[in-house]
């Protein structure tokens, strides 16, 4: 597979990603957030809390796209091992770690304020971990990212 090519799958993903993304965070999470207002009227004060905290989490997930992009161009420029690539994972791996620690206290607030159920608590910290688990592989990528690019650095000065 050619870089150009594998850029533009990469590309394609990204994007659908955000699409998915899109669909869940402004359709799926309000219909649901209301239709369980609904059915259970004593949850109504938590649904505004609720879609505020999980509106803010979207926002790092899309920065984190948009480095996915720009990673996806500079690998179609046959640049896949520079340290801007390392840069764009740090930042994505900067974004993931932001987020787990903003999901997991905006959860301990939310609980602390009786509009969470411990239950829901205990089920969010998987979504911690998984922040958690982008985090380090973003970090790690972007340390082998960076090694690499100093020695190819290093090799293109080598007569």
């Amino acid at each position: 597979m050619s870089q150009k090519n594998l850029s533009k799958w990469l590309k394609g993903i990204i994007a659908g990603m955000a699409v998915c993304g899109a669909i869940i965070y402004l359709y799926l999470i309000p219909v649901w957030g209301r239709d369980l207002v609904e059915a259970n009227p004593e949850f109504s004060n938590c649904y505004i809390p609720w879609l505020a905290v999980l509106l803010i989490s979207a926002i790092p997930c899309y920065w984190g796209l948009y480095f996915g992009w720009k990673i996806a161009a500079e690998i179609g420029k046959d640049n896949s091992f520079s340290r801007e690539n390392a840069s764009y994972l740090k930042n994505i791996s900067m974004l993931a770690a932001l987020d787990s620690v903003y999901f997991f206290g905006a959860n301990l607030v939310l609980m602390l304020l009786g509009m969470n159920h411990p239950g829901i608590f205990l089920l969010s910290l998987f979504v911690v971990f998984a922040g958690i688990a982008v985090t380090v592989v973003a970090a790690a990528l972007s340390h082998l990212v960076k090694k690499a690019a100093d020695m190819k650095e290093e090799n293109e000065l080598t007569i």
